[in-house]
């Protein structure tokens, strides 16, 4: 239908969600499907009550992963709901029943996550950030081809049959089949949307901000540039009208190249989509689906749109900011009413909607008021501020030779040269450094292009600067880049046992199970409870490890307990094998019975993670896991299974237990540093996805959010997985743990945005 162009108002909103809403899906105007970050696809029906409204009438369980894409399938005889297609972090597509909710087809294949789906005729292609398109027939893989060099965005059908791929490599691909028939430039970033545009051709949406309309032929129509930030998604409407949405918290309607409307979002638009109807549907960070309507007789109360509008002002207030401090960070005026503690100290506190600064007057004991504090323009808030001053760049130089770490502050506006000599002299170093901080300077500004001034003399010797490309007299290796904690160099391992507790509590546990007539059977003999003793002597005594051996039948014993005892019981025998795996010798044992067909370690998982898992269990058993990385000879094991182990406690990120946050994410952050070791881009990329979940978590214990960020910029700098980190919008993360209170943490939120710089 064709719709004249008004101004759209919000309908409703879609609440249910408990994270980021990612993808939607129209299935028609009385039927959405929306993704989501919490792992769940929830199906809105129009409320037969309220026609404005819809009410959530499915919730679709399955992923174990954020879901991204989705795609509807028409409903047939044998379903007559149609059917919905859903791709996710986890890897899989699902094929859902829409009459039932039921998973019908779980499309095993991808190596990484899967990141568009697309409906072709009776089958379902879909892309990857393993750079694959992959072809789905009867729940059967028929085709897979690598489409692109770099992760496989988003892929579409075209009315002509043919499919369009878009790609992290900034390019487009149209396909007849496998066979590419061109490729299409002119993206600068992340090609990372893409919608049939009717009658005319298609639509993409990237990273470097923009949306084009491209013809079937590969011609550029129209370049659509108006957003600030990435562009997450594109979709046209059979009226010509067009909507993108954005990291920029827009969801950006257009009519003829030129945006007619913003509707502003207390979060990053991840989708938008439209109805038959012409109204329009978003998908917000902030877990809120919304639905907007230019039909006045759809248009939401005016207390719910006064509602909302409330929202957006308080989220931008609590995103304000003045001199560099977020605005409800501020202390109240009720500060001032403590006395300063040298003359001129400076205070800024709230005042209402601003923020106010205040010096103390040593003389007459009061805060004076100096005036209202003000940020320039977007983003000079975020430059880091250095003894009061904000620059471009405070580079952290280690000088080595037993030196402290030290602040180099510089604006890119500075003579490099000029600024190293300074520096120098500031910090009382000797000018045999002034090499290396040049070549520092302009590595880590991204200045590496530097023009020298030929006119330009040393102030201290009269001299030329030395200058990059020109032969110097003395040999110097340019520094590198420096960062406090990556790359995570060597595994972490959990070491320290109470001892005489495990015993207590297994002793405790045998008893029971004696006087238990059902369980009887699988109680230790006397003879074996003393073995266990002698089995935790020997783990005590670290210090004859390298002497010290197991016999054949410790290992049995201990396995026994794991493979016999009930679920509530065997953890305290899981904690011994904790540190039997750090011992040398009880290592080799231990790995024989991970080697053959019966792997004592992978039916120790299976058991651990089975329904109603107990979080001592869990513990004491991704624990375990962690220490196995000490031994190099379980390093194959673990690389060959880490899939199945980091999808079998991926709920451990969550867990209100912090000891079993922590210990979730140091297996992580090993993974990483062994990950990276091999290679494993794959392997790489599903510790990068598991991390950046533990970063995102609000609840997350400080420590464990430490080394969850610890292992991204390890991956990012070392690993293979830097691109595809950027893509899943590492910069936020970053970002928002260099403003933490946590020091370790603003550190290492530092490191990983110098790595995204580089």
């Amino acid at each position: 239908m064709d719709i004249d162009f008004n101004e759209y108002k919000l309908r409703c909103e879609l609440h249910g969600h408990d994270d980021d809403v990612r993808g939607i899906c129209v299935c028609s105007d009385d039927n959405i499907a929306t993704s989501s970050r919490d792992r769940t696809i929830r199906v809105w029906s129009l409320d037969p009550s309220d026609k404005r409204k819809y009410t959530s009438s499915k919730i679709l369980l399955g992923h174990t992963s954020f879901v991204g894409p989705l795609a509807w399938i028409p409903p047939t005889d044998e379903y007559p709901e149609g059917r919905l297609v859903s791709g996710s972090m986890d890897t899989f597509v699902f094929v859902w029943n829409l009459i039932n909710g039921e998973n019908i087809q779980t499309l095993k294949g991808h190596q990484m996550q899967v990141t568009g789906v697309a409906i072709d005729k009776e089958d379902i292609v879909s892309s990857s950030v393993d750079q694959t398109l992959k072809r789905w027939r009867n729940g059967q893989l028929v085709e897979s081809w690598e489409a692109h060099k770099s992760p496989v965005q988003a892929v579409i059908k075209l009315p002509s049959g043919q499919l369009v791929s878009g790609s992290s490599d900034a390019s487009l691909k149209l396909w007849k089949g496998k066979t590419s028939l061109q490729t299409l430039s002119g993206h600068t970033d992340t090609v990372r949307g893409l919608a049939v545009m009717p009658d005319l051709g298609f639509l993409s949406a990237s990273h470097d901000g923009s949306i084009r309309l491209w013809a079937l032929s590969g011609e550029v129509l129209l370049e659509m540039v108006g957003h600030t930030s990435l562009v997450y998604s594109v979709d046209a409407h059979s009226s010509g009208l067009i909507v993108s949405g954005s990291e920029d918290r827009h969801a950006k309607i257009w009519k003829d190249g030129v945006c007619v409307q913003s509707l502003e979002h207390p979060g990053c638009v991840w989708d938008a989509k439209f109805l038959e109807s012409g109204d329009i549907v978003t998908a917000c960070s902030d877990g809120v689906v919304r639905v907007w309507t230019v039909r006045h007789d759809a248009i939401a109360d005016q207390m719910e749109i006064d509602a909302y509008d409330s929202q957006i002002s308080q989220y931008k207030l609590s995103r304000k900011k003045v001199g560099g401090l977020k605005l409800d960070e501020l202390p109240g005026l009720d500060s001032l009413t403590s006395p300063g503690t040298s003359d001129g100290q400076t205070k800024v506190v709230r005042e209402g909607d601003n923020g106010v600064a205040y010096a103390w007057n040593m003389k007459e004991q009061r805060w004076d008021k100096i005036g209202e504090v003000v940020d320039g323009p977007d983003g000079v808030a975020d430059r880091p501020i250095y003894e009061g001053v904000q620059y471009d760049f405070v580079f952290d130089v280690d000088i080595g030779d037993g030196e402290p770490i030290r602040k180099l502050p510089y604006n890119r506006s500075d003579n490099p040269y000029d600024a190293a000599d300074k520096w120098l002299l500031k910090e009382n170093l000797p000018f045999a450094y002034r090499q290396q901080i040049v070549e520092f300077i302009l590595q880590n500004s991204g200045q590496k292009d530097f023009n020298f001034n030929p006119s330009f003399r040393d102030p201290f010797t009269g001299a030329n600067a030395y200058v990059p490309g020109q032969a110097s007299h003395t040999a110097a290796t340019p520094a590198k880049p420096l960062y406090k904690h990556i790359p995570k160099k060597g595994v972490l391992v959990f070491d320290v046992a109470q001892y005489d507790g495990i015993l207590k509590k297994m002793t405790e546990f045998n008893t029971t199970l004696r006087s238990d007539s059902v369980n009887n059977d699988k109680s230790l003999t006397e003879l074996e409870v003393s073995r266990v003793g002698a089995i935790v002597n020997i783990l005590k005594d670290t210090s004859h490890y390298h002497s010290t051996n197991f016999a054949d039948m410790d290992i049995a014993l201990l396995l026994k307990v794991l493979q016999a005892w009930p679920p509530a019981m065997m953890f305290p025998a899981t904690d011994i094998v904790r540190m039997l795996v750090l011992h040398p010798h009880g290592a080799s044992l231990l790995i024989k019975h991970v080697e053959n067909n019966n792997d004592l370690l992978l039916d120790l998982i299976k058991k651990v993670t089975e329904d109603s898992a107990l979080p001592a269990n869990l513990l004491t058993t991704v624990r375990v896991l962690v220490n196995l990385f000490k031994n190099s000879s379980f390093h194959y094991w673990l690389q060959t299974h880490h899939s199945q182990i980091l999808d079998a406690f991926s709920n451990c990120y969550s867990s209100p237990n912090k000891n079993l946050q922590l210990a979730y994410s140091t297996l992580l952050l090993n993974y990483a540093v062994l990950l990276t070791e091999k290679k494993d881009q794959e392997g790489q990329a599903q510790v990068l996805s598991a991390a950046l979940q533990v970063a995102e978590e609000e609840a997350a214990d400080v420590d464990s959010k430490f080394r969850s960020l610890v292992a991204i910029g390890s991956l990012m700098l070392e690993g293979l997985v830097k691109k595809i980190a950027i893509d899943f919008d590492v910069e936020s993360i970053a970002k928002s743990a260099k403003a933490s209170k946590e020091g370790k943490i603003a550190e290492v939120g530092a490191d990983i945005d110098l790595v995204i710089r580089q």
